[in-house]
């Protein structure tokens, strides 16, 4: 691990414990190191903040090939999965005070929208194939994509998720499930 990589790996663990409130001292502390030589790196909290929100999308996109690459899942199987990959290592982060980004931090914030809303190739490439398989009603792709943008750039932009005591994974994969399920071939059709 290189050294930027040892610093956002312990600035996420300072955002895990102390949320946007960690200061350069507390990633100092967390990593054994002085603040000197985090400087040497980050000019500042912002371009700290900058690099994490590329460093977590990097690994989450990691995850989704390897989701996309995996000959043992089914189509849908891998639409769930991908719609909701976070890497084990994540599974923890406190995505839900990101919505403190907008305020404090307008360009990082700019960042994660922009990251939210690009890199679907793999997942528009699965539910094409989704509905080429039948597995899924046809769909037009925009309006799903849309949609899950929607829902998350709201967890994102409230606080939503500290006041209903929802983690992020625990709201990810409720929206996956009502996507999911709304768009998932039914074997047997109930007839009124």
């Amino acid at each position: 691990m290189d050294l930027k990589e040892t610093i956002l790996e312990g600035t996420i663990q300072a955002f895990n414990q102390k949320g946007l409130k960690f200061t350069m001292d507390d990633i100092a502390g967390q990593l054994g190191m002085s603040k000197k030589t985090i400087y040497t790196v980050f000019r500042d909290k912002e371009a700290l903040f900058l690099a994490m929100v590329d460093y977590l999308f990097d690994r989450i996109k990691e995850s989704e090939n390897e989701i996309l690459q995996n000959e043992k899942m089914t189509t849908l199987e891998k639409i769930r999965k991908i719609l909701c990959v976070l890497p084990e290592s994540y599974q923890k982060v406190d995505f839900g005070q990101l919505y403190l980004l907008r305020g404090k931090y307008p360009s990082t914030y700019a960042k994660v929208e922009e990251r939210l809303e690009t890199g679907w190739e793999g997942t528009i490439a699965l539910l094409q194939q989704g509905m080429e398989e039948g597995v899924i009603h046809p769909v037009k792709i925009p309006i799903v994509k849309m949609m899950f943008e929607a829902a998350l750039e709201q967890f994102f932009q409230r606080d939503i998720l500290i006041q209903n005591k929802i983690s992020y994974v625990d709201a990810l994969q409720e929206v996956v499930d009502i996507l999911v399920d709304g768009i998932a071939e039914r074997t047997s059709k109930i007839e009124g």
